[in-house]
């Protein structure tokens, strides 16, 4: 069999088994269900706040825009996976098979994408009954759904990638996680962007998070609620362009990236970040 066909079915019955794993510990549990529970405690909040005189409640209005958020946050949790398990010598093990990092990197990915996809399942079924107004009825709202998560997670997982590559530690992922927090922030997900300043509008349309909460808008509000993004548009287009760059982006990095990740990797290494791991605790 091809070596690159074996790597790619070892990889993927990794991730399937990673995934599996994640509903049966306390800890992955819990992030399975706190932050979920968190956004939808909000979402029940403001279920009832009015937006302006739009007419259309806060709730509503968010609650795909979270999605979005979540989706996005694939790239925060690939990036402190690769981050952790470079740290811990997994990453050396993989290197030292025969095309263990297409299949580690595999495993990884379809680890991280079920995750994502069962979390906002979590978040959007106890969503649609919490808030009303939400046009869930057409194929159209779920083909939507479909190609906007499609391209989420091929724009997020490699710029993830290339987060955790540069990393030297796990301890410096915070570096990575308070910047996008910072762009959650401005990104029209606890708030329409369109109140904002516009200068906060046009930071926030260069990256992925507000083009993302824009596409699950567009596929889960009704065409009314238009009203009141930019431009008074769903921008599919825009978006699809701006997703598929970041995309684009991250392909032709990570693997760069992580090659020359690879390539720096050794026994020494790893040896010496245990070592100062266990001085701290010490």
């Amino acid at each position: 069999m091809n070596p690159t066909v074996t790597a790619l079915r070892a990889g993927w019955s990794r991730g399937l088994i990673e995934l599996r794993q994640s509903f049966t510990n306390g800890a992955d549990l819990w992030n399975h269900f706190f932050w979920p529970g968190l956004m939808l405690i909000v979402v029940y909040l403001l279920r009832d706040v009015s937006f302006g005189q739009s007419g259309f409640a806060l709730g509503t209005l968010i609650l795909p825009s979270i999605l979005g958020m979540n989706a996005a946050m694939a790239m925060v949790t690939m990036s402190q996976l690769l981050a952790i398990e470079r740290e811990d010598g997994t990453l050396l093990r993989a290197k030292a098979t025969p095309n263990g990092m297409l299949g580690y990197l595999t495993g990884k990915i379809v680890s991280v994408s079920g995750n994502v996809l069962i979390d906002l399942a979590i978040l959007l079924v106890p969503g649609l009954v919490i808030v009303s107004g939400l046009a869930v009825g057409s194929l159209g709202t779920w083909l939507t759904l479909g190609w906007v998560l499609a391209l989420a997670l091929v724009a997020t997982l490699p710029i993830g990638a290339v987060l955790g590559s540069l990393g030297t530690s796990a301890r410096s992922q915070g570096l990575v996680t308070l910047p996008i927090l910072g762009m959650i922030g401005i990104s029209g997900v606890f708030y329409p962007i369109a109140a904002m300043p516009e200068w906060v509008q046009w930071l926030a349309q260069i990256f992925p998070i507000y083009w993302l909460g824009l596409g699950m808008r567009s596929a889960l509000l009704p065409d009314v609620a238009v009203t009141v993004e930019l431009g008074e548009s769903w921008r599919h287009l825009e978006t699809a362009c701006v997703l598929g760059a970041w995309a684009a982006l991250g392909l032709i990095l990570a693997p760069i990236l992580l090659r020359r990740m690879a390539r720096r990797e050794s026994g020494s290494n790893v040896a010496q970040r245990r070592e100062r791991a266990l001085q701290r605790i010490g």
